[in-house]
């Protein structure tokens, strides 16, 4: 009797286990339309052009967000320019805003937004350097129990490790994937702890940081990551999935990984999608939402198109199959070599919508500081609002 009562109690105490995925509603999903928000853009645009502080938010890329319980969204960015932002040297013949060459540039980010407007920049960066020649850069986070079952919330940050290192690692070799846990209401880095270190892994190419995108369904995290397959010169990169019990991020024991048939603690992680041959993939960067019951991805599409583009693939489980690619869509760009990279879902933004930003930045990397120095409006996110429909 005392085995069956401990089975039950174990039964009810584990999530719901993907082996058997809840696959009612999931049909085939893609983009059916999608138009700027214009709004969303430009509050970016306002609050960055503010020229009444020096330490705040001036441009940024690796746009991800979260809603605090409090109802405020927190905005995560990678490198950023902080300092002053000026008015047109030249109103008639340039209209864009300019920063001079000594704004600071600091890895990481964070911007607090209430009821649709940028209040204010937290002291940057708020995730130190983890050593010599090495940053963190913020990914995805959410907020859950401190522990499991626990009332009291924390913000748990998932970070990307990256060392400097030569061409063609100009944006630094993968390194870790860490969780940092925030105190909340007053958003103070209580932890930092390392869940997957990558640095045994020879070929940097084939390293895997997890982290750029998460979704929470059935009492699970589920955590995606990619590789930097796309540095080494190959086609696409791949994407990867793990698992995490609610309350337990910054646990690195409590991570499970797809290891191509099943999810396990301390597994090398199986790509779930990514064929060299084929051309499907992912960029280094891509967002996963459900959608009634069906996993939508969006990433940058393969190939030259994807300094452009943006494609879409669609799954009824994390761990695929995953179909696709399927529509694209070309969203706007300013004028000059630029490209779109970085295609997230805010979810958490509401009122029925679903809104995707992307990134921009100079081609040229060594040209970008200049540009993006000349024209600040170069280095900010972009939103377009989604709708999804079925796949014909």
């Amino acid at each position: 009797m005392l085995a069956l009562v401990l089975g039950a109690v174990l039964l009810t105490a584990l999530p719901e286990d993907e082996d058997r995925p809840d696959t009612r509603g999931c049909v085939p999903r893609t983009v059916g339309s999608w138009s700027p928000d214009e709004p969303l853009t430009s509050e970016f645009a306002r609050y960055g052009d503010d020229a009444t502080r020096a330490d705040d938010w001036t441009g940024g890329d690796g746009t991800h967000s979260v809603r605090l319980p409090d109802g405020r969204v927190l905005w995560l960015f990678s490198d950023t320019y902080l300092g002053q932002v000026y008015a047109p040297p030249n109103p008639v013949g340039e209209s864009y805003a300019w920063r001079d060459t000594a704004a600071p540039l600091v890895r990481n980010s964070a911007v607090l937004m209430r009821d649709g407007r940028l209040e204010s920049t937290l002291p940057a960066p708020l995730f130190p350097d983890p050593g010599p020649n090495q940053w963190r850069w913020p990914v995805a986070a959410r907020v859950e129990p401190r522990s499991p079952g626990s009332s009291e919330q924390v913000l748990r940050v998932v970070l990307w490790v990256r060392t400097a290192a030569a061409a063609p690692w100009i944006y630094g070799t993968p390194t870790a994937t860490e969780v940092a846990t925030l105190s909340l209401p007053d958003l103070r880095v209580e932890s930092i702890v390392k869940v997957l270190d990558q640095q045994p892994v020879p070929d940097p190419s084939r390293r895997v940081l997890f982290g750029t995108t998460l979704v929470e369904q059935g009492g699970w995290t589920y955590v995606f990551g990619g590789d930097d397959g796309q540095a080494a010169s190959r086609p696409v990169s791949s994407a990867y999935a793990a698992r995490v019990p609610d309350g337990r991020l910054g646990e690195p024991g409590a991570w499970q990984y797809w290891d191509g048939s099943d999810w396990r603690a301390g597994a090398r992680p199986a790509a779930v999608l990514g064929d060299e041959r084929r051309r499907t993939g992912v960029g280094s960067a891509f967002s996963v939402v459900r959608a009634d019951g069906t996993y939508v991805l969006f990433t940058m599409a393969a190939g030259t198109a994807g300094l452009t583009t943006v494609t879409s693939y669609w799954a009824c489980a994390p761990s695929g199959p995953w179909h696709g690619p399927t529509k694209d869509f070309t969203p706007a760009l300013p004028e000059g070599q630029v490209a779109a990279y970085n295609p997230q879902v805010h979810p958490e933004l509401g009122g029925g919508r679903l809104v995707l930003s992307y990134d921009v930045n100079w081609l040229d990397p060594a040209a970008a500081a200049a540009q993006l120095n000349r024209n600040v409006s170069l280095y900010r996110p972009r939103f377009v609002t989604l709708r999804l429909k079925p796949v014909p």
